[in-house]
Order: structure tokens, then sequence, then C-alpha cells
């Protein structure tokens, strides 16, 4: 059983939004009390996600967002604090993977699109969320990086030095702004039962099998499992937590 929160009162963005990690986090913002801004490439399918929460008797609000355009982001955080006066937590989860690729070989279209959405997104994100907060003197950002973040594995050398990089943003902003009330942290989610993980392990079950073996837990995660470390970073339960990579990966990155 997780945690209840009190978050009534409290507005929460969310990106990525309309499925997986983020969807979980989004309906756990609101199942605890939260204002939820739900942001997507996919605007269609996050406003459908939050009507939902608000039929649930959740508080939420989705809308379109590609987070590699920073004019977007801005956009996205303004509309949050339009529609709800303020912005007290941020899930920065949108990420994409590119095909496994050598590195002598990978495209450099590849490395552009990946590094656009899963570093420039990021950053854009943290940037005009903390240009809120920093204003209010308080708040809590988590940036998702991966356990490509923490290790290296063949053939990922461009998304894992995209994840490397999320962690690099988090200690640094993490460090700048803990003296202004604001806590920046990582979650570092392993292989994790979602659309994008399945849709990268279609047609490679050698792959599963070999992710299977370094699975101390034995299965893949769970969207919510992500999600409940999200918001304990998010709570007061969490507040002398300050630039954490957190691993949130059944024991991978353990041995």
């Amino acid at each position: 059983m997780n945690p209840v929160y009190d978050f009534k009162g409290q507005v929460a963005l969310v990106t990525g939004a309309a499925k997986g990690m983020g969807l979980a986090a989004a309906r756990a913002f609101a199942e605890n009390g939260a204002s939820v801004v739900l942001a997507d490439l996919d605007g269609d399918l996050a406003d459908r996600e939050a009507r939902r929460i608000v039929i649930e008797g959740g508080i939420a609000i989705g809308m379109a967002c590609d987070v590699a355009d920073e004019t977007q982001v801005a956009a996205t955080v303004d509309r949050a604090v339009d529609e709800y006066g303020r912005l007290d937590m941020a899930f920065n989860n949108a990420g994409i993977q590119v095909p496994p690729s050598d590195a002598a070989d990978e495209p450099l279209d590849s490395f552009e699109r990946v590094t656009a959405v899963n570093q420039r997104g990021v950053w854009a994100c943290m940037k005009h969320e903390l240009r809120v907060m920093r204003g209010q003197g308080s708040g809590a950002i988590v940036n998702c990086s991966s356990l490509g973040g923490l290790v290296g594995l063949p053939g990922r050398a461009a998304y894992h030095g995209t994840k490397h990089a999320v962690i690099g943003m988090t200690r640094s902003a993490g460090v700048e702004y803990a003296p202004r009330g604001i806590r920046i942290n990582a979650v570092c989610p392993g292989v994790i039962d979602t659309p994008m993980v399945q849709e990268m392990l279609d047609g490679q079950s050698d792959a599963m099998d070999e992710i299977m073996k370094q699975q101390p837990i034995g299965r893949l995660g769970r969207a919510e499992e992500v999600a409940a470390a999200v918001l304990w970073l998010c709570s007061p339960a969490a507040c002398f937590i300050i630039g954490v990579a957190l691993p949130v990966d059944g024991g991978f990155t353990a041995h």
C-alpha cells in the first residue's frame, strides 16, 4: 500500500503524462489532492486522461506540449499558473528512445532527436518551472533519468548520454536552488512495463531475456511504482533529499 499525502491546494505539472509513468504519476498526484496539469505531445490523449481524472473526482487539465520546443514549455507552465495560481510540484517525465545502434554508425538525426527531448526538454522544463517556483520560494521538481543515467549498455550511447545529462542538471540545479526552498531530484527507472518499453522490445525477444537475467526482483517494474517514488520525493517526507538520482529498478544497478 502506498503512503497517502495531503497535496490539497498544491499544483503539479507532469510531462509525458498521457500514458505510462507520466499518467501513473498524474493520477497519483490527483488522488492525493493536487490539481494536475497533464502535458503531452499527444494533447488529445492528455485531455481525455485529464477528463477521466475529473470524472473520478480529481482536478486536472490536459494540454499538448512538445518539450523539445521551449516556447511550448513556457506556455505550458504559464497555463498551469493561469489556471491554478501557482506551481508546487513537477515531474519532468517526457522522454523518447531511439533504435539501438553501434556508436560508430548512429545517425545524426537520432542523436539530435533524443537529445532535443530527453536533455533539452528537461532543461527547458526546469528553467520555466524554476522561474515560477523561485518567486514563490518553494517547490519540488523530479526529473526522469533512467538506469541508463547510471550505467552504460552497448548500442545506447546517445540515449544514455541524455540520461546522464539529466542527472548532471539535477545535481547542479539542486544545489543552486536548495537555499531558495526548492528541492530538485531525479528518478532512474529500470525496465518498466510501459508502452515505450513494449515498443522497444517488440521483436527483440533476446533483449527481453537478457534484461530479465539482470532483474534481481524477477519481473518488470510497474508505472505505479515509479509514481510512488516521484510522489515521495515531492512530499514533505523527503524534505532533506536534494540532488539525488534514485534508482527505481528492481535491483538492476545494485549488482
